[in-house]
């Protein structure tokens, strides 16, 4: 069946952003890679009183979970039992659901994987990723090149994906850069598809004082502006997920 149009698909947006700029900077960069219009998200900010309820999923066309700067999936909010609840439910009903960072996590742990504080492992900057075998016949991952570049930020890491997934890509650093539950339509980035090196930058800004303590002073901040840099391979990675999940099962 040929791709039809995304112009009247609707995304339920999860975020976990305390500052009101991030929240609208988040969003723009879900805009963007998605190639859709801002009204087409639905946003439930949960770090600003956003509730996610039984009926979150009604009418939406997909499910997409973003990052958030202050906090961890390893951690329980008040908010974090509904929000895992609301990954196995679309897991369950094969909702299409991407989560980048946070969201990557998120997933996994709604799911049964384990998530850790490894800061030893922290990974920010420009980064390579190599896709794994099963990337290769993976219907969103296999158009990408064996290796390419990926913008990330994250101290906490999935060790352990959940059963029933499949790893799509992992790089020197650690394993699960990518995974997919098996037959369904859920994904999960540790890497940023959501940003490109100008958003990110933006990003890094934003929570410069965070990052400047865990990357240990202003040297080493600098370091990781300076090593971002455009990821064309994963600049349609979103696009093209809505593409091949949402578009063609209209």
């Amino acid at each position: 069946m040929e791709p039809t149009s995304l112009d009247s698909a609707r995304v339920l947006l999860v975020q976990a952003r305390a500052g009101k700029g991030m929240e609208r900077q988040e969003l723009q960069c879900f805009v963007e890679r998605c190639q859709l219009r801002p009204d087409q998200f639905v946003q439930v900010n949960v770090a600003r009183g956003g509730r996610i309820t039984p009926d979150a999923l009604d009418g939406a066309d997909a499910l997409m979970i973003g990052g958030a700067g202050e906090y961890s999936a390893r951690l329980d909010y008040p908010w974090m039992a509904d929000l895992l609840a609301l990954v196995r439910t679309a897991t369950d009903a094969a909702v299409p659901t991407f989560g980048t960072c946070w969201g990557h996590q998120v997933i996994a742990r709604a799911l049964g994987g384990t998530v850790v504080f490894d800061p030893e492992r922290a990974e920010f900057g420009c980064g390579e990723i190599e896709l794994t075998d099963a990337a290769a016949t993976d219907p969103l991952m296999r158009s990408f090149p064996p290796t390419f570049f990926a913008n990330m930020g994250h101290s906490d890491r999935v060790t352990r994906l959940p059963e029933g997934t499949i790893e799509l890509a992992r790089n020197a650093s650690q394993p699960n850069q990518a995974f997919r539950v098996a037959g369904k339509p859920v994904y999960g980035t540790q890497f940023h598809s959501e940003l490109d090196a100008t958003r990110e930058r933006e990003r890094l800004i934003a929570y410069r004082e965070h990052y400047r303590t865990v990357l240990g002073g202003d040297e080493a901040f600098q370091e990781v502006l300076d090593s971002l840099a455009d990821t064309t391979e994963v600049d349609h990675l979103m696009h093209d997920f809505l593409q091949v999940y949402v578009a063609r099962r209209a």
